[in-house]
């Protein structure tokens, strides 16, 4: 009898830690199931996060006109017409003092390669604007044929209204071309306007004089 209890009670401590071995075995894999279950929830947290659509900031410098700042070629800031009106009643673009060309001798440009600035003495009146000169030949010159000598597109810059707008020009920006003389903003737009001078010619033309009712 002593020898059956016995033999009974090592058989239930056996199964014990046989039970027991089982549990601690287990505890792992659900553990490690744990940790995979959450992560299955952030991930896609996560990858929502990563799929916003950021929107690309603007470029400040797109479609900028190169007009519209003061170039270190020439010094002269940007005086675009804001008066259509008064504008179309003085086809010439002029200066504070009403001065065409801001008072240089446009025959000069023909006469002697380039710009000379004129003299208060020897003036003419035309298109609304005060024409100067550096000597009383090139003034009767004028008088006798203006638009032969006159610069193209009221005086505008060549650049500006071959892309639909006016701009000032600087007198040192010029260029005669097939008999017509050309003036620009400054040296760094006249060098943009040669890049294509045929094909700027053209669309300046088909611009004016319309684009002084839109400037």
């Amino acid at each position: 009898m002593h020898v059956n209890y016995t033999g009974k009670l090592a058989a239930a401590l056996l199964i014990s830690l046989t039970l027991a071995a089982s549990c601690a075995a287990s505890s792992p894999i659900e553990e490690s199931t744990g940790n995979n279950s959450q992560k299955s929830v952030t991930e896609p947290a996560v990858d929502a996060a990563a799929s916003v659509a950021i929107e690309p900031t603007p470029n400040p410098c797109a479609g900028a006109n190169p007009c519209a700042a003061v170039s270190a070629d020439s010094g002269v800031s940007v005086a675009v017409d804001e008066s259509p009106a008064e504008t179309q009643a003085i086809q010439y673009f002029v200066d504070g003092n009403g001065l065409a060309i801001r008072g240089t001798d446009p025959v000069a440009y023909f006469t002697q390669g380039g710009p000379v600035a004129g003299r208060a003495e020897f003036t003419h009146t035309w298109s609304n604007a005060t024409w100067q000169f550096a000597s009383a030949e090139n003034r009767d010159l004028f008088a006798a044929n203006p638009e032969q000598y006159a610069p193209q597109y009221g005086g505008y810059c060549a650049w500006a209204v071959s892309q639909g707008y006016t701009a000032a020009i600087d007198p040192s920006a010029w260029r005669i071309v097939d008999g017509k003389l050309y003036l620009n903003f400054n040296r760094g737009v006249q060098r943009r306007w040669e890049r294509d001078i045929p094909g700027n010619i053209s669309k300046a033309n088909a611009n004016w004089p319309g684009v002084l009712s839109d400037s």
